[in-house]
């Protein structure tokens, strides 16, 4: 045996996974932990940037690029809801910047190594699973280990009865003038062309009066070409937003699955999928980095505690219910999406609105909410659910959709 755990994908989950797993308490036995990531290259992700609330003395609060106090949604008319979340700030971390922190926390730690290898495949072995893989010379890499956890993209998505997807592209921009107020980021502005299915908004975070990262964000079916996202960027800038003259001085992109699919947690006997790969992704919203977090978090309290370190379901079996619901009602054209969120935001405290948004509410909190919901789409499409069947990624809609 090579490791007691290798970890498979230096991304937010696999990062995550080793700094708890390594940050023990005094009288924890440590885990002698293997992190392996690609080389630089195609298989190694972009940098990329990660939003999330959480409260003002946060773990990561020293590499925060930003965090604002004040959030705000606008509906289709330019109505302004949100406000300052109690106990909450918004906060943004760039993936570069996080792997140095963690990288530099867990440099010299007894047990921990960091690998650069391309994992291409985790089987099951006699003696416990294997990573195995190529190294960047093109040499055959090998890891054996008792417990395995990876974070790799799953190739396909597993059957779903709805999937759609989060994809958007942003560019960081500097304006000329002073266009920004540094104190408040716009979470989602809807004053941008509503898609046939889904949603679309419009979102900032300043930087500073003259700097921020405007994204346009879509939630539908399939993202856009290039072509669709740099129009849907230049008219919110200039037509919604009017910033005037500005330079862009990076952009990112991407895609988040948002599906009511089934993701197995265990891929073999002692193998372990986390992150997006192990359902941390928020199927309504596509939050994922405070999910990661409360999955790491386990993992490494019962490895702690003696106990195998399984990893937890992200989310509770009533909050990916309600998604279910919301996600094929919003596919369907059943609920106004751009309305339904700026109404929950307009009628309810900005705290508790986030708090279901992250999956952290309860029953009777969640019923609350429901007030506030289109009854009639809802409820006849949680009445259809249990009677359609979970299909591949890609295959046709069921009999009579669109």
């Amino acid at each position: 045996m090579d490791a007691e755990i290798v970890i498979v994908g230096a991304g937010a989950a696999g990062l995550s996974l080793a700094h708890h797993l390594c940050a023990a308490p005094p009288a924890a036995r440590l885990p002698s932990v293997v992190l392996v990531e690609p080389p630089p290259g195609p298989s190694r992700p972009a940098v990329r940037t990660w939003c999330h609330w959480g409260p003002p003395d946060g773990p990561y609060d020293a590499v925060l690029t930003a965090s604002w106090d004040r959030l705000r949604v606008r509906d289709r008319a330019g109505r302004e809801a949100g406000g300052v979340p109690r106990g909450l700030r918004y906060k943004m971390l760039r993936s570069d910047v996080f792997e140095e922190f963690v990288l530099g926390e867990l440099s010299g730690r007894p047990g921990f190594v960091r690998e650069t290898a391309t994992v291409t495949r985790v089987t099951d072995g006699p003696a416990g699973p294997v990573a195995e893989g190529h190294d960047a010379r093109g040499r055959p890499y090998r890891r054996r280990a008792r417990w395995v956890f990876d974070s790799r993209p799953l190739p396909v998505l597993p059957p779903a009865r709805t999937t759609l997807l989060q994809h958007f592209r942003g560019w960081f921009v500097r304006t000329a003038g002073p266009r920004f107020d540094p104190g408040c980021a716009d979470l989602m502005d809807f004053r941008t062309a509503q898609p046939a299915h889904g949603l679309s908004f419009g979102y900032v975070l300043p930087l500073g009066p003259r700097e921020a990262l405007v994204e346009y964000t879509e939630f539908s079916r399939a993202p856009l070409e290039a072509a669709g996202y740099e129009a849907a960027l230049r008219d919110y800038t200039g037509t919604v937003l009017r910033l005037g003259s500005f330079e862009v001085t990076g952009s990112e992109q991407g895609v988040i699955p948002m599906t009511d699919a089934r993701f197995p947690r265990a891929a073999a006997p002692g193998v372990f999928r986390v992150g997006t790969a192990g359902g941390a992704t928020r199927p309504s919203t596509g939050y994922t980095f405070a999910a990661v977090q409360r999955q790491a978090r386990r993992v490494a309290d019962r490895y702690h505690r003696g106990l195998a370190p399984v990893p937890p379901v992200p989310h509770s079996r009533r909050s990916r219910a309600m998604d279910a619901v919301l996600l094929r009602a919003l596919d369907q054209g059943r609920v106004d999406g751009a309305a339904f969120f700026a109404r929950l935001f307009t009628a309810l405290p900005p705290e508790r609105v986030l708090a279901f948004l992250d999956g952290a509410t309860g029953p009777l909190q969640d019923l609350g909410i429901g007030r506030h919901v289109p009854w009639g789409p809802m409820t006849r499409t949680a009445l259809e659910l249990p009677f359609l069947r979970r299909r591949p990624a890609g295959a046709p809609p069921h009999r009579g959709e669109p």
